[in-house]
């Protein structure tokens, strides 16, 4: 198939402006962010309030997120299957608008855990569609920045994020919690209408060689390897939504106001580092630039576990930033690039690698709190997240053929 290559001058900007499937695609996972994070936060609060669940069988919830890697695996490899990319993408998300009704109508403390792995595990393969989409109108269409135009339009799920959470206190505590649901799953539904009718043919490069049966799992390793290596950097990040506020309030007894801005001060600034991380990206190599962010993650769990005092938190939060720019930036297009051959599956199991690490971060988290308390906790992040940078620094040195440099 012919490749049109983009004027090298144009801007990011210019490129996503002018494509109607990357403004789409912008639209639509702004959307998506806005009603997934509205209700992720309120989620404990409905079992508790609503369904009468016991707090630690509540905190057992997000056990469920483990069924996201199979969710992801098999969605991404039908994707990898159809002709048309955005197919998968609106079965996805019509099996979320579908989970997240049910939730919202849930009368038993079982049900939402049963959803939540049937259901809302499959409804998170629309992310990961939509930038399988983006990599087969990058590879039809090739520009030098392509590191660049994943990140824009990655920004607008970071602007939701930090959004969504604002908006979902207050209408959970005006409308009520039920209510909060529903319209998570109007949100759900509303990231396909940006699209409209469009599709985007499944991109199918001539040069890669087919590998059936078990050449094909051998070949997907490396991308297994690189997920399981951001499953330890991510792992910190459950922690620290979990316990960073009880320590800021019963230790060093920081106001309301001040614990908001320490926690939203985070996803400001990965929403400031997602194109630099990019454009060191196209300038350094892909890889070397996750070592360093996984590097900036370690540092901030230090912080966050040597810490006694407001600034040094701020400061943790600063470096944490840095390690979800550069995930949120690249990660993706690096697991794409060690799975070419499935763009599809490669997104999807890349992406499920953040639920993993909450329902790992939170196992680990409440074992870690209970052996040996607050701030210290931080310390077991800290040395996953410093094993992910000695593992990525060997992958830098050891690049995969199909791999990032």
């Amino acid at each position: 198939m012919r490749k049109l290559m983009v004027d090298r001058s144009e801007s990011v900007l210019g490129i996503v402006v002018r494509s109607r499937f990357y403004r789409s695609a912008f639209v639509a996972l702004l959307i998506a962010g806005i009603g997934t994070s509205a209700a992720t936060p309120q989620l404990t609060l409905f079992l508790v309030r609503e369904l009468g669940t016991p707090l630690p069988v509540a905190g057992l919830y997000y056990v469920t997120n483990l069924a996201a890697p199979f969710a992801g695996f098999l969605v991404g490899r039908l994707s990898d299957r159809s002709p048309d990319r955005l197919l998968w993408f609106r079965v996805c998300a019509l099996i979320g608008t579908a989970g997240w009704l049910a939730m919202a109508a849930a009368n038993s403390v079982w049900l939402p855990f049963v959803i939540s792995a049937a259901a809302l595990s499959v409804a998170g393969g629309s992310m990961a569609q939509l930038f399988a989409a983006c990599r087969d109108e990058l590879s039809r269409n090739p520009t030098k920045a392509d590191n660049r135009v994943v990140a824009a339009i990655r920004m607008a799920f970071t602007v939701g994020w930090m959004v969504g959470p604002v908006v979902g206190s207050w209408f959970g505590g005006v409308f009520g919690l039920r209510a909060l649901l529903v319209a998570t799953a109007c949100c759900v539904f509303a990231q396909m209408i940006p699209f409209g009718r469009q599709r985007v043919e499944r991109y199918h490069d001539v040069s890669l060689p087919p590998r059936p049966g078990r050449r094909r799992l051998d070949h997907m390793k490396p991308l297994l390897v690189f997920t399981a290596v951001c499953v330890l950097a991510m792992t910190g990040d459950t922690i620290k939504f979990g316990y960073l506020p009880i320590y800021m309030a019963d230790e060093l007894h920081v106001s309301d106001a001040m614990r908001g801005a320490v926690i939203g001060i985070q996803p400001l600034l990965e929403l400031l580092l997602l194109p630099i991380v990019a454009r060191l990206a196209d300038r350094f190599g892909s890889m070397w630039v996750m070592t360093g962010g996984a590097a900036l993650g370690m540092a901030g769990n230090l912080a966050y576990a040597t810490g006694s005092s407001v600034v040094a938190l701020f400061v943790g939060q600063a470096l944490t930033a840095g390690l979800w720019a550069c995930v949120g930036a690249l990660g993706v297009s690096i697991a794409q690039r060690l799975y070419p051959e499935g763009v599809g599956t490669a997104s999807g199991i890349f992406l499920s690698a953040i639920p993993v690490s909450s329902a790992i971060g939170g196992t680990i988290g409440g074992l870690g709190v209970a052996a040996i308390g607050l701030p210290h906790v931080f310390f077991i992040p800290a040395a996953l997240t410093a094993l992910a940078t000695l593992t990525f620094t060997h992958l830098s040195t050891h690049p995969h053929p199909n791999g990032p440099g």
